[in-house]
């Protein structure tokens, strides 16, 4: 049996963006995934379908599982000879128990790499606008822990002791429960009941809230605010900054909270892009795309590949499955020949130029029509021969105006559209607590699969009924038919349009 090897892996503090590459590549190749309560839902999906995940998060009053069986946990699987990738919030090493996990493996004889992350602190400070150090202001960083059960610590906090520290910034972790009292034993020690102070909860996310005060009105202000755990406290002359420096916090969607509807796969650049304008994305893939070829109908089909004149594409998961499919059979690009290729939409465009290939066509409308049209338009389609590559779901318009301007049409379906059921689905259940401000669709797929999962995403009492944002008019019309008013639409089809139009509805 091969030696197996643990990971301690820094995680970030929650947005996917400060995540490191070396973190990225071990979750991929991981045998077994052992993950704590902070760490982003979204990590998990990149491990292999055969990776065992293990949650052994701890919430306070709640521990999924007990510390000791934890490292017992983790040498068990090396010992197996499998790869594990224990994923911690944060940095291991700051506040993580890192260092009992590393001196556990070490006293077993399992080896083990230890992989940084970037601390709540930092980005907490960082996404506020609170430089925690700053010339003439701050020259010493003190990081502290403020457990909410001081016996669990052989070395308890002297908080007095830090309240006489002259030119510092504290950066207190786990500090929400005893808040006040802290500050109440910093200003016994010394601390000057002006000095600036603040608290920042879900740092980096866009669910992040922060409240600014000093240390005398700071336990008042967060109770009023109703800020609780996860959060980091501030204490220091920097925090002075956070008014003039918040870069985060003003960004336009900063505090909206927004539903998306697309596949988990194709989810990503739109939540990305939404973050980018400091929204709170909550995912609802309600459809989720398979590949799915007749083998009869792809070997018609590769028979004919080099007496097409275009190629058609409608999606980029039309493109995904019929390039897959082009390599597993044939050896050399080469074999595509003298093809043409036509499609609708810039994601579309994109994921046919990463293969190297060229688009010869495509509309500034990203409807079926607009496509005919421009292939009309080309003058080339009286007698040519067209490979429309679809879904399932795809209508028939294009393929209808096409056969119009005599051309000789074939449809090679690669790909199969269905529900996906979101009955057991956590994002589900927030969405039916909590609501949002706003939910998008960007496509009529994924309208009828909301309409379909009524049930499943029933709004509870106190959740807020988002408004309804669609990507184009064939999106919106069948929202409508659907019962479901639009109360915006993109200008042009495309998903930075779409998100121009959900700042233009919601921005503070």
């Amino acid at each position: 049996m091969s030696q197996g090897i643990v990971y301690l892996v820094g995680a970030g503090p929650g947005d996917l963006g400060l995540v490191t590459f070396r973190a990225k590549e071990l979750i991929e190749r991981a045998d077994v995934l052992v993950y704590d309560y902070l760490v982003h839902p979204d990590l998990l999906q990149w491990c292999t379908p055969e990776c065992e995940q293990v949650y052994v998060g701890k919430k306070a009053g709640f521990h999924a599982l007990p510390q000791e069986q934890i490292e017992t946990l983790l040498v068990k699987h090396a010992k197996a000879g499998k790869t594990v990738v224990r994923l911690k919030g944060g940095d291991p090493f700051i506040f993580g128990r890192g260092g009992e996990e590393a001196k556990c493996l070490a006293r077993d004889g399992v080896p083990f790499e230890v992989v940084p992350g970037v601390t709540a602190a930092l980005a907490a400070g960082a996404y506020a606008g609170i430089p925690l150090t700053h010339r003439n202001t701050s020259s010493t960083l003190v990081f502290l822990t403020g457990h909410e059960d001081p016996k669990k610590h052989e070395l308890q906090v002297d908080w007095r002791s830090y309240g006489a520290l002259k030119n510092a910034t504290l950066a207190i972790y786990m500090g929400m429960g005893h808040l006040r009292f802290i500050l109440d034993e910093l200003m016994a020690g010394g601390l000057s009941a002006e000095t600036p102070a603040a608290v920042v909860q879900w740092a980096s996310l866009g669910r992040q809230r922060s409240v600014a005060g000093t240390a005398a009105t700071l336990a008042g202000l967060v109770e009023k605010a109703k800020l609780a755990a996860p959060a980091i406290i501030f204490v220091g002359e920097v925090v002075k900054n956070h008014n003039q420096i918040d870069w985060f916090e003003r960004l336009p969607l900063f505090g909206r909270r927004v539903a998306i509807t697309r596949t988990r796969e194709q989810g990503s650049e739109l939540r990305e892009k939404l973050e980018a304008q400091g929204a709170e994305v909550l995912e609802l893939p309600l459809i989720k795309v398979t590949k799915k070829v007749d083998r009869q109908t792809m070997a018609d089909v590769f028979l004919e590949l080099g007496h097409y004149d275009w190629v058609v594409f409608t999606s980029p998961n039309g493109v995904k499955y019929f390039f897959e499919e082009t390599y597993r059979v044939f050896d050399d690009v080469r074999s595509l020949g003298l093809l043409r290729f036509a499609c609708i939409g810039e994601a579309t465009a994109r994921a046919i130029r990463e293969r190297h290939v060229k688009v010869e066509c495509m509309p500034d409308a990203a409807t079926a029509e607009a496509l005919a049209e421009a292939l009309i338009a080309t003058g080339s389609l009286d007698s040519a021969q067209v490979l429309v590559v679809t879904g399932n779901l795809n209508r028939d318009t294009l393929v209808t105006k096409l056969e119009e301007a005599r051309a000789i049409v074939d449809q090679f379906p690669v790909y199969e559209t269905q529900p996906n059921d979101l009955s057991g689905d956590a994002a589900a259940q927030d969405f039916r607590e909590r609501g949002a401000d706003a939910i998008l669709f960007a496509s009529s797929s994924a309208a009828q699969g909301y309409s379909d999962q009524a049930k499943a995403l029933k709004l509870g009492p106190e959740a807020k009924r988002p408004l309804v944002g669609s990507i184009g008019p064939q999106t919106s019309e069948t929202l409508k038919e659907l019962g479901l008013p639009v109360a915006f639409e993109a200008k042009k089809p495309g998903l930075d349009a779409l998100v121009e139009a959900l700042v233009a509805k919601l921005k503070r």
